[in-house]
């Protein structure tokens, strides 16, 4: 058995053809993107929600806010004084949470920190009845922001 690759023969028989024909595989390839793209849109289920919308406000600095900051190996600092351990980040906060109006927290976080670290400070602002809790962020590179 054997296979003719140069010139037709003497005989002036056909020459055959060596090359697949992919036509076929194509489409077939084409239907199955077809019944991909129609059936995924089926498969993927959502809730209905109405996501926040980002926004930049400019921080209201007022005496009575409570800046805490929390550095990347995750110690709490109220203003510039290290908090010792949570227990004391409560009860000092539980103080601050009796008065009228009471003030709001700005919790400040280094990039690197862990969200465990940030997860603990919410908490103890949950636990000393404060409900007023914000982040303070850098503005994204290139925006500027409008004084009005």
């Amino acid at each position: 058995m054997s296979m003719n690759v140069g010139s037709a023969s003497e005989d002036d028989e056909p020459q055959l053809n060596n090359t697949i024909n992919t036509t076929p595989l194509v489409d077939v390839m084409l239907v199955l993107l077809i019944i991909f793209l129609i059936t995924v849109p089926v498969v993927t289920q959502t809730i209905k929600l109405e996501l926040p919308k980002e926004r930049n406000l400019p921080t209201q600095t007022k005496p009575e806010n409570i800046v805490l900051a929390v550095n990347r190996d995750g110690e709490v600092y109220w203003g510039a004084e290290r908090m010792p351990d949570n227990e004391a980040l409560v009860a000092r906060l539980k103080i601050e949470s009796v008065k009228e109006p009471q003030p709001e927290v700005h919790i400040r976080g280094d990039s690197e920190v862990r969200y465990e670290s940030v997860g603990r400070l919410i908490v103890a602002c949950q636990r000393a009845g404060i409900f007023k809790v914000g982040f303070i962020t850098e503005p994204p590179a290139g925006s500027a922001t409008r004084a009005n």
